[in-house]
């Protein structure tokens, strides 16, 4: 029996699969063209990519659920922008904020047949489709782009935007290029080379080898082909051969992927403290420059200085003093314009004018010695007041005693006058050539090895590239010119202007902000690169307005510049953390919103920094 119902299997199974009657299909056919013809997909679904999903209890009300089909995975990549055209007849933009995640088609990605099969290795993969999470950006009206008021209803067809499209929405046009959209190849994340935007402050942050150094090369390489003036206060050394094309092989690389070639920046200067080491010697357009101390306030030598409050009650007696026998010796004021110019003297701003460090020195030893009774006036090494000593007594006057807070004053001036970089006439900066248009200046402090000393110099050079970019505002608008736009990059920007300095140097901070305040309306910006954004303090990121965010993996960190920068969305905070060397949020005051972004290899050399 059993061998009779095996020789007879074949036969039924032959059976089982007779074709269908030919007079069936004619009446589905019938069927068919009576109820209009073959499906057919609407009009306003063709050229869609995916369909808007049902809410759910979990739903967010500022993102919308998109399903997509498996073939179409890949085509809606995070960070791309996409239409839907609701079917009530609205039309929103949005942008994949999560995702595109594959689910199993009629299955929990978690369910117990699935896992079973994963676990043991068997080959079976379910039908998929994909899903991703849409964050709404706005309604469409005939004119305009509004915040929206409803969402779209299920079922509606979902287009990706093109590239250049995407462009415009986000508003990515300008001369500056940072680099390009993770989500597109072809979207090029660019900032306009305008006063509300280049020039104004930024915020580069990041650990130790996430790529700022390649943003801030390729940024200043960027800005001079807009014919920007740009300073770059280079406490590493790390620019001094941007004049000279990459030879790293891994850049050249990346270069060439983005179709880009390795170049030295142009029209470069390296300036270096006299009597100190720069890290490229051979560079063509070598400088030396040594500080001003008339440049400098007498409130910010002290906070530099860190005298106590009896020390620079003393510092500030004998400044006066010389003062004094400077006017009466017609040093400074000599005429009456000097007279006048003295009337208009900010001294929380600068220096008395033809002061030099040596001066003050000079009257502070003198008055030690006479508070110390010592026997013998010591030597001055001025040749007004060594020739005319009396006029340092009569310009004395009564004193504060106790010669030990004069020893201390006379130290560390002395301190500082030993390293030489003060009032060396023939090495002052020539702050118009410094703010030449296309000009690039490298100040390399990789040889000061002194916090101090950087400080002071960093104070002086802030001051008169103020001062110069007011004189070339005030001759532009004459002219009905805008003048030539300057940036300042001023590097590890926490040792300058850490929570514990600001409190130490409240003046030197206050010059800063000064700057800053004044700076967005003549054209003059301020750019912070650091890899402890921790120490920042908060007046300090209250004072910039455009951000490139590399990798900071400190959650407090994170979650302090949370508070601090707005339009980041949540899904760019939760990658921060995670972001690969050469990434970036990107957020800049022009831009439609923040995006990460792939930077720009840099075509200039850099020097590693141990």
């Amino acid at each position: 029996m059993k061998q009779a119902s095996s020789q007879n299997q074949p036969e039924r199974e032959s059976e089982s699969v007779t074709a269908v009657p030919e007079e069936v299909m004619v009446t589905v056919d019938k069927q068919i063209a009576q109820a209009g013809g073959p499906l057919e997909e609407p009009e306003e679904y063709k050229g869609s990519i995916a369909r808007t999903m049902f809410d759910t209890a979990s739903s967010n009300d500022g993102t919308v659920t998109v399903l997509l089909s498996r073939a179409r995975l890949e085509e809606l990549p995070r960070q791309s922008l996409v239409r839907i055209k609701s079917t009530d007849k609205r039309s929103y933009l949005g942008v994949v904020v999560s995702g595109p995640f594959a689910e199993p088609d009629g299955l929990r990605a978690d369910s117990p047949m699935l896992v079973a099969v994963a676990v043991n290795g068997a080959l079976m993969t379910p039908k998929f489709h994909g899903r991703v999470q849409v964050e709404l950006i706005g309604e469409e009206l005939e004119d305009a782009v509004v915040p929206p008021r409803r969402r779209p209803l299920p079922n509606s067809p979902v287009f990706v935007l093109p590239g250049e499209e995407t462009s415009r929405v986000l508003k990515l046009e300008g001369e500056i290029r940072i680099g390009l959209t993770e989500s597109h190849e072809d979207v090029e994340v660019r900032v306009p080379a305008k006063k509300a935007v280049w020039p104004r402050h930024v915020g580069i942050l990041g650990t130790t080898g996430a790529g700022k150094s390649t943003t801030v090369s390729g940024q200043i390489a960027q800005l001079q082909k807009a014919n920007f003036a740009t300073v770059i206060l280079d406490i590493e050394g790390e620019y001094t051969e941007i004049n000279k094309p990459t030879d790293d092989a891994n850049m050249s690389r990346a270069l060439k992927r983005r179709g880009l070639e390795p170049a030295g920046i142009p029209n470069t200067q390296l300036y270096h403290l006299v009597g100190r080491e720069t890290r490229n010697p051979d560079h063509p357009n070598l400088k030396e420059f040594s500080l001003q101390f008339s440049d400098l306030s007498p409130h910010a030598v002290i906070e530099i200085l860190d005298l106590s409050e009896a020390q620079q009650e003393r510092f500030l007696k004998a400044y006066d003093i010389t003062k004094t026998a400077m006017e009466k010796l017609k040093i400074f004021p000599a005429d009456q314009n000097e007279r006048q110019q003295l009337l208009e003297l900010d001294e929380l701003q600068e220096g008395y004018p033809r002061m030099t460090l040596t001066h003050l020195y000079d009257v502070v030893k003198y008055i030690t010695a006479q508070v110390a009774k010592d026997e013998q006036d010591p030597i001055l090494e001025t040749p007004e007041f060594r020739k005319n000593p009396d006029i340092l007594k009569q310009s004395m006057g009564k004193v504060p005693g106790d010669p030990r807070s004069w020893y201390v004053i006379v130290g560390r001036l002395n301190r500082i006058k030993r390293l030489g970089i003060f009032d060396i006439k023939k090495a002052q900066i020539n702050y118009a050539e410094l703010l030449g248009p296309g000009r690039v200046s490298i100040v390399d402090l990789s040889d000061t090895d002194s916090p101090q000393v950087n400080n002071l110099v960093i104070a002086q050079l802030l001051r008169g590239i103020q001062e110069q970019q007011e004189t070339n505002y005030v001759a532009a608008t004459k002219k009905k010119q805008p003048p030539t736009p300057a940036m300042i990059f001023i590097e590890e920007a926490h040792e300058f202007l850490s929570a514990s300095r600001i409190r130490q140097m409240p003046v030197l901070f206050e010059q800063v902000a000064r700057i800053a305040r004044r700076g967005r309306k003549r054209w003059l910006g301020l750019a912070f690169i650091t890899q402890l954004p921790q120490h920042l303090p908060d007046e300090v990121l209250g004072l910039i307005n455009n951000w490139i965010l590399h990798k900071i993996s400190d959650a407090q960190v994170v979650a302090r510049l949370r508070k601090s920068i707005g339009g980041i969305d949540e899904s760019l905070w939760s990658r921060l953390p995670a972001l690969a060397p050469g990434q970036a949020v990107v957020s800049f005051t022009s831009m439609g919103r923040a995006l990460q972004t792939a930077i720009d290899p840099t075509p200039c050399r850099l020097l590693l920094v141990d």
